[in-house]
């Protein structure tokens, strides 16, 4: 413990030029972090956060847009994900392939540096490149925020559809365990629920997506009122404030964003449920187990993720010490949370047996475990589990852009919270976590009532049939 802690000390204190600390984390205290920023909002109600950092010659532009899969409507799962695909099929003043290319010449890196991602609450975009490059990226951005359906149609469409497709039966439908997530989402949110399926969607759904589904989607959620844009790195802020107002300051304003749906759920699920899956791609019996628990940016959320840390996050984790070291039931062990902001997050403990293994077996090792945990944790095991999140969150900080960078906290900040100061504040909420706190939501919440298990067995794959005959 006092290595992780010395390591987190060393880590707050070559902090890049960018992410000050001032400090120490004597008694479990996190040093105090501040991340230096500006924030303004156009007229047409786009909000731009400016944050410096002169260690470097890079840039980073990233743009957050309040619109994910929770916001899809019955029939069109996965359009959130799909409309990410279009983003990158060209604009007005771009041609297709172009904003790579344009980009990548100019210095950054495809997907490390140049991407977009899709979560159920969220869809970003981000370019990291040189400094000089800066006015690059922002009008990359802004044309296709102002101008990307003068270039969508139906062959572009078709296109991505198929490639999402392939996305969906290689991560998904053709991968060992692949469906536990879209099944676990199924069983623990109720089927009206925004969180009830995958960002990815299904095969029928994907199928059925219009190019006039296209274009309203892009009409109701890609709008300055409904993004933020951060603008990091190596910058002067003065020059870059007339490129932002350049570039996005004459985009129009969009239409009121729809409310979403009612996303409160009950505190609990209400009772006990199991399914059983046949995979013939695992190659070793794997058993999930998901528990509802308060939402990431409800006040428990720091107390969730430290919860999943002690149960079964390393190898000093009780999930850890009894099913792999001791037991030797399991090979591996895993506790966590989605993050999901609305409503009810899902805390997840998974066990994969060795193969061979009786997934019967493993099952009643991993509840025979969980049983166990009757809000008994210690103070060690909490201050373990606070220094590992430290460790996270900070060595994310030491970049300007990319995930968990600088700039995508402060993007996270305001689309979550409506406060970009919330990366400054982020540590403190952990820190403030008390044993008592843990303790009592083992004992509310990781009861069998509201739990949904899910067992993988893996099974031979049928032999290939052969048929003779005339037609």
């Amino acid at each position: 413990m006092k290595l992780r802690y010395y390591a987190v000390s060393l880590l707050f204190a070559a902090a890049t030029a960018g992410a000050q600390a001032t400090g120490n984390a004597k008694g479990g205290k996190s040093p105090e972090l501040r991340i230096d920023f500006t924030k303004e909002q156009l007229a047409n109600g786009l909000n731009v956060i400016y944050h410096v950092d002169r260690s470097t010659p890079v840039a980073a532009v990233l743009l957050w847009y309040d619109v994910g899969s929770k916001h899809e409507q019955n029939g069109r799962t996965g359009f959130a994900h799909l409309f990410e695909h279009m983003m990158f099929q060209g604009s007005k003043n771009v041609a297709k392939g172009q904003h790579f290319g344009l980009l990548e010449a100019a210095g950054g890196r495809g997907g490390a540096d140049i991407n977009g991602t899709t979560s159920w609450d969220r869809t970003n975009y981000f370019e990291q490149l040189p400094s000089n490059q800066l006015e690059l990226a922002l009008w990359l951005e802004a044309d296709r925020m102002a101008n990307l359906l003068d270039a969508v149609d139906q062959v572009k469409l078709d296109n991505q559809r198929e490639v999402v497709k392939n996305e969906r039966r290689q991560g998904v439908d053709n991968q060992p365990y692949g469906t536990w997530v879209e099944k676990m989402l199924a069983s623990t949110y109720p089927a009206s629920h925004p969180y009830s399926h995958t960002v990815i969607g299904s095969m029928a759904d994907l199928s059925a997506a219009s190019l006039s589904d296209v274009q309203n989607f892009f009409k109701t959620y890609y709008a300055p009122n409904n993004a933020v844009l951060v603008v990091a790195g190596d910058i002067d802020v003065t020059n870059a404030k007339a490129l932002v107002r350049k570039h996005f300051g004459g985009i129009a304003r969009g239409p009121a964003v729809p409310k979403l749906a009612n996303m409160s759920l009950p505190a609990t699920i209400g009772r006990e449920q199991r399914f059983v899956v046949e995979d013939p791609l695992a190659p070793a019996p794997r058993v999930y187990v998901a528990y509802r628990v308060p939402p990431a940016r409800d006040k428990m959320g720091p107390v969730v993720s430290l919860l999943g840390s002690v149960i079964g996050s390393g190898r000093s984790s009780r999930l850890y010490e009894a099913l792999v070291r001791k037991q030797q039931a399991a090979t591996t062990v895993a506790g966590f949370n989605f993050g999901l902001v609305d409503g009810g997050d899902l805390l997840i403990f998974t066990a994969t047996g060795r193969p061979g293994s009786s997934a019967d077996s493993l099952e009643r090792a991993l509840i025979g475990e969980l049983g166990k945990l009757s809000g008994d944790f210690t103070q060690a095991e909490l201050d373990r589990a606070r220094a590992a999140e430290r460790f996270g969150f900070v060595n994310g900080l030491q970049t300007t852009g990319g995930f968990g960078g600088r700039a995508d906290r402060l993007a996270e900040g305001w689309t979550f919270y409506r406060d970009a100061n919330h990366v400054n504040k982020a540590l403190a909420e952990f820190d403030r976590v008390r044993l008592a706190e843990l303790n009592a939501l083992a004992r509310e919440r990781l009861v069998p009532t509201n739990r949904v298990i899910a067992v993988y067995v893996p099974v031979k794959k049928p032999a290939a049939t052969t048929s003779t005959g005339t037609n």
